[in-house]
């Protein structure tokens, strides 16, 4: 196995700010991809790993990475844990999306990713990541309520619980291209006979949007974050990356129209100065 040097926290909060960037898209193309290639939230979690997967496969292949099989038997339930923490996550977040939009699942999703990831790493509890929560109560109290909003914030919570768990799982990791694949295989492996039941094969246009969706907010994004885990904190990684939820919220309403009133807005401010904040503190 090869062990490189962390980054720098320059570097790290850097990376993670790309990785937040590269997520932000994840959340719109699921969007268009239950709109046209036919498939629901379970298959729609199995094609986005599965992508994820082939496309470090190929990168690990073009690096010479060391032997999968060797890193995964180094630590197989590491591995296998961040698998059921990639798929909940995924399941959760594309689920939420019909009930409440692209714009407040990704707000709650990686909202209260940070609150988690802080309480089970036992890191103190900072200033900015109480921002984050406030910024998140906002743009959730802001919403329209009623049944679909209710189950659509605790599917969101659900896939937030995911994301905290991989995070954590994937803290410190000397090669983080390795890493990501195995989670990618293990979540996909799990999901693969959920997808099954759903309907799994989608449309032929879609193959294209698939190609992207594997790559850029999934390989590219998990690959930059669990990079940038290695030089900062898990809870100050997790606040820095909701750049996704802001990003993920500016697409919902320019591409889909979703509407934001104005307590959405404010906790928008409110996330994007935890997000100041914290990248100042580290």
């Amino acid at each position: 196995m090869h062990h490189r040097l962390a980054p720098s926290s320059a570097r790290g909060l850097l990376y993670v700010a790309l990785a937040g960037i590269a997520w932000g898209t994840g959340g719109p193309t699921g969007a268009l991809l239950f709109s046209h290639s036919g498939l629901g939230s379970t298959a729609v979690s199995f094609w986005r790993l599965l992508g994820g997967a082939l496309w470090l496969a190929l990168a690990c292949r073009l690096l010479g990475r060391s032997p999968i099989i060797q890193h995964f038997a180094a630590a197989p339930m590491r591995h296998l844990l961040s698998g059921v923490g990639l798929a909940v996550c995924q399941l959760g977040y594309f689920a939420a999306i019909p009930h409440i939009g692209v714009a407040i699942s990704t707000v709650v999703a990686l909202g209260a990713g940070p609150l988690l990831i802080a309480l089970g790493a036992r890191e103190r509890i900072t200033a900015a990541l109480l921002l984050a929560v406030l910024g998140l109560a906002l743009l959730v109290c802001g919403g329209s309520g009623g049944d679909g909003s209710v189950v659509g914030i605790l599917l969101s919570l659900l896939s937030a619980a995911g994301y905290a768990l991989t995070t954590l799982l994937n803290r410190n990791q000397s090669d983080p291209t390795t890493s990501a694949l195995l989670g990618f295989t293990a979540g996909a492996v799990l999901l693969l006979p959920l997808a099954i039941i759903e309907g799994v094969l989608p449309a032929a246009s879609s193959w294209p949007l698939l190609a992207y969706f594997g790559l850029v907010p999934t390989a590219l994004a998990y690959t930059l974050f669990y990079a940038g885990l290695r030089a900062v904190r898990a809870s100050t990684a997790a606040v820095i990356a909701l750049i996704e939820p802001l990003l993920a919220a500016a697409i919902g309403v320019l591409a889909f129209h979703e509407h934001l009133t104005p307590l959405n807005l404010t906790g928008a401010a409110v996330l994007l100065a935890a997000v100041v904040a914290q990248a100042m503190r580290e």
